[in-house]
């Protein structure tokens, strides 16, 4: 026999030990494994303090931005509608001013590699040039075209 210690009773397959019931039959549950990440044990380190110092060479670079060719675009724009509707001619003439300053200023740092829009600012100086000076203009002749064909039928 290759059994040289048979169970209690002598016969049969070694005993098993006793197995107890699931849990919530009034007995209290173990604990279990579970779920995530352990409780002890070695871990990752600490984040680092807020001012804690970088190497060199990380982190992301700034990006340009040219907020001044934006914004003439923007006056550029508003400029000749308001220059297009006759009634507010005025404001059309002062913000086509302001967009050829903001556009001109952007278009600068475009040149200088400061500013990534470059596209974007000469829009705005040209539109600023339309409203300021090509469409208070062309209002200007069509007045006088009126007047003179006025002054010409009497």
């Amino acid at each position: 026999m290759s059994n040289t210690n048979p169970p209690p009773g002598g016969f049969g397959p070694p005993a098993q030990p006793p197995q107890q019931p699931a849990p919530g039959y009034g007995y209290p549950q173990q604990p279990g494994p579970g779920y995530g990440y352990p409780q002890g044990g070695p871990g990752y380190p600490a984040a680092p303090p807020v001012g804690y110092p970088q190497a060199p060479g990380y982190g992301m670079p700034a990006q340009p931005s040219n907020g001044m060719g934006t914004t003439g675009l923007v006056l550029g724009i508003i400029g000749v509608v308001c220059s297009v509707t006759f009634i507010m001619w005025f404001f059309g003439v002062i913000l086509g001013i302001l967009a050829i300053i903001f556009g001109a200023i952007g278009r600068g740092r475009a040149t200088r590699g400061e500013a990534t829009n470059k596209g974007a600012a000469t829009a705005g100086l040209v539109c600023g040039i339309i409203a300021t000076v090509i469409l208070p203009l062309l209002g200007f002749l069509l007045f006088a075209s009126i007047m003179g064909g006025l002054g010409a039928a009497s």
